[in-house]
């Protein structure tokens, strides 16, 4: 079943929850919904699924008009943040409750109940109760509901962000495996980049109800089309500086130089903005193309494993992305280094002028 949105706009009191959407799925993948929280990635998935009708614009599958049809009419899931299951009903009952809904014999019942389950590695919990499982034995028991029943469409609303840092790993890979042997539809919603980077698939970045950029999700995260869809597929969001380009070199705020390097030779004089991912700035010289920076240290913040360090100058305040501790002092001066063949080259208007290339040994 392939799946598209034609001019989609739906408004509830005046506001705009989304904002002439045209998107199309096809049968067999797996697409993710990138936005900040409010940028409308529910609102879209309760249209897809017909929990919600758009003021305009249509909603195609297989090419037949669903607009207006209920969602009771339409063959799809949904799996939500929260853990939904029934309390009172075991592992089992919960996974059988839409079969039964459905119709089918207790032999069908019991062969795709215990098929999914194994499938979601909880085969060996369906006699326990909901508030006998961890959290991500009750998400899977979740999840295992929704494809039982073998939807055309499944919609995956933030599923994992109330589980911990390993569980979110460790079922973001079952997903990928689950989908490539499945013609299912599937479409899953975050607010985090990289997790939309460990999916794959494609992506289609949402900003205020409006799609900013959908593609190979590679392909939006290597070439994104404009500022904005650089901001929101970047985690710190990616870095910005004013530029321009003359003759030979390269300037910054008018007070940082450094020359054309080959990756920026074919641009033309002029304004223009210039983006690095905080991931790419070191603390060391790795190529010999770096423009080296010094700078005074506003924030070390620790993640676990990872460093986000917050720096300025007279010319920008700037984010690193560091692996490995790093503890600096507040106003220490240090040196960074920014590899020159990583920025990316804005217009005045936001428009992507050239990405880094992607070449062997260099991941843009």
């Amino acid at each position: 079943m392939s799946l598209t949105l034609e001019h989609v706009t739906r408004v509830v009191d005046g506001i705009t929850h989304i904002d002439d959407a045209c998107l199309s799925f096809e049968p067999g993948s797996f697409n993710v919904l990138l936005g900040r929280t409010l940028s409308g990635k529910t609102s879209l998935m309760r249209l897809m699924a017909g929990l919600d009708k758009p003021n305009s614009g249509r909603i195609l599958m297989n090419g037949a008009d669903m607009t207006h049809v209920p969602v009771r009419k339409r063959n799809v899931s949904m799996v939500y943040q929260q853990f939904i299951n029934y309390p009172t009903l075991t592992v089992f009952e919960n996974i059988a409750s839409p079969l039964r809904q459905a119709g089918l014999n207790e032999v069908e019942i019991v062969d795709k109940v215990q098929a999914t389950a194994k499938m979601l590695r909880i085969d060996a919990l369906l006699k326990r109760y909901p508030l006998e499982l961890s959290g991500g034995q009750q998400q899977r028991t979740a999840m295992a509901r929704a494809l039982v029943k073998d939807a055309s469409l499944i919609l995956f609303d933030e599923p994992l962000v109330n589980l911990d840092y390993k569980l979110r790993e460790e079922l973001r890979q079952e997903m990928r495996e689950l989908f490539q042997a499945r013609h299912t539809i599937a479409i899953y919603a975050t607010t985090e980049p990289n997790e939309a980077l460990a999916l794959g698939g494609t992506t289609t970045i949402l900003h205020e109800g409006r799609v900013v950029q959908s593609g190979k999700t590679a392909d939006v995260y290597h070439r994104p089309q404009q500022v904005l869809a650089a901001e929101l597929f970047s985690e710190p969001p990616i870095n910005l500086m004013p530029g321009r380009i003359s003759g030979t070199e390269v300037s910054f705020a008018e007070a940082v130089h450094f020359p054309l390097n080959p990756d920026l030779k074919s641009i033309g004089e002029g304004e223009y903005r210039f983006g690095v991912r905080p991931s790419h700035i070191g603390l060391v010289p790795s190529n010999d193309d770096d423009l080296e920076l010094a700078v005074t240290v506003e924030l070390a913040e620790i993640s676990g494993s990872e460093t986000f360090l917050h720096v300025r100058n007279e010319q920008f305040v700037l984010v690193l992305h560091l692996p490995g501790v790093h503890e600096y002092d507040v106003d220490t001066s240090i040196l960074i280094y920014i590899p020159t063949h990583k920025l990316f080259v804005f217009a005045a208007d936001g428009r992507l002028i050239q990405a880094p290339s992607r070449r062997v040994g260099r991941v843009a």
